[in-house]
């Protein structure tokens, strides 16, 4: 099968597009055909060895996957080949086969296509986590969503929606505010025009945000401590940004806020320490509600562009240009080719 293989960090032309041995799938994992592999910034900082989750060489990036099951392994009980899926993995998703565990595959719903199931995995998966289980938003907040027209982004301004919260998105350009309003945003901000501090105190007659979604880091972090509210909740998921942000404890003590980490991968056993029994289950609800709600309309995946595998390093560099508007994707396969080669007609 053909892959994207990462020999060196850092050396873009260190990545190219190899022949491996075809994946097999043992124990309680499911071998996935892939028709759709999502890119991220985080795919970026793996390639150039900044992950918090280093990988080791030689490796193939990719954390999310929709697509057709096309072989399980002997103690699989939840799959069998030819259903439709979307996982998570924490890597090698970049390629025309994946195996996957089954505590992070999910039986796809008819009316979602492979491009847009593709971002439930991992973005809408992060988005529901932040809010509804770490920051615990209530009807009527305010939510502010830092680079809300980048994957995650788009997920949190969506989910909190669904929440009951009003949301204030902050975007760097004009086509991305456009975006981030016809998803459902109360306001818009563009950060490269206007103060998010100002406008999020102006926007909350001066109480500031209950709760903030930041994958940015760095100043936006430090900025978002001046305008949230007392008993606020920020949620640190992760530093697109490139920098770490150092907290200025005596505000935190004198506003009453809550710094909270998100890293979704702990639910989905990824982290170094093993994650809790229950979590599966949590998951698996979660995944549920979020397909619910798309069903009702009230989640819209965005797709920002289609790329061939061969293609992967042309949209990679949209991600680094930080030109994305919603998500970019990586289409090894199309599911009529998948079902004809694996005999599942």
């Amino acid at each position: 099968m053909r892959a994207v293989v990462c020999r060196e960090f850092g050396d873009p032309a260190s990545v190219r597009v190899e022949n491996l041995p075809e994946p097999v799938a043992d124990g309680e994992r499911v071998r996935i055909a892939v028709c759709a592999s999502g890119l991220s910034f985080a795919n970026l900082l793996a390639l150039q060895g900044r992950h918090q989750n280093r990988a080791e060489l030689p490796f193939t990036p990719g954390t999310d996957v929709s697509g057709v099951v096309v072989e399980c392994g002997p103690d699989v009980t939840r799959f069998r080949p030819g259903d439709r899926v979307a996982a998570a993995l924490r890597r090698d998703g970049f390629a025309e086969q994946v195996v996957v565990p089954q505590r992070t595959v999910w039986v796809l719903p008819d009316t979602i296509d492979h491009d847009a199931a593709v971002q439930f995995p991992v973005m809408y998966g992060t988005a529901y986590a932040a809010l509804a289980w770490r920051a615990r938003v209530q009807p009527g907040e305010t939510v502010l969503v830092h680079g809300a027209a980048g994957g995650s982004g788009m997920a949190a301004v969506q989910v909190a929606r669904c929440l009951g919260a009003r949301v204030v998105a902050i975007v760097g350009s004009a086509d991305k505010a456009q975006a981030c309003s016809k998803l459902g945003a109360d306001l818009v901000v563009n950060h490269r025009e206007t103060s998010f501090r100002d406008a999020v105190l102006a926007f909350t007659d001066g109480r500031g945000a209950d709760v903030v979604f930041d994958p940015v880091g760095g100043d936006t972090f430090m900025e978002s401590t001046r305008c949230i509210a007392p008993d606020g909740r920020l949620v640190v998921v992760g530093f697109a940004g490139g920098t770490i942000a150092q907290l200025a404890t005596n505000i935190a003590l004198v506003k009453n806020f809550d710094v909270i980490g998100l890293y979704w991968g702990q639910y989905l056993n990824w982290g170094r320490v093993p994650s809790h029994p229950h979590d599966e289950t949590r998951v698996r609800e979660a995944m549920n509600t979020m397909f619910g709600w798309h069903a009702q309309g009230r989640l819209q995946p965005w797709l920002h562009a289609r790329h061939r595998l061969d293609d992967f390093a042309a949209a990679l560099a949209a991600l680094a240009a930080r030109e994305a508007v919603g998500r970019v994707v990586l289409n090894p396969f199309t599911e009529a080719n998948i079902r004809r080669h694996w005999n599942l007609l």
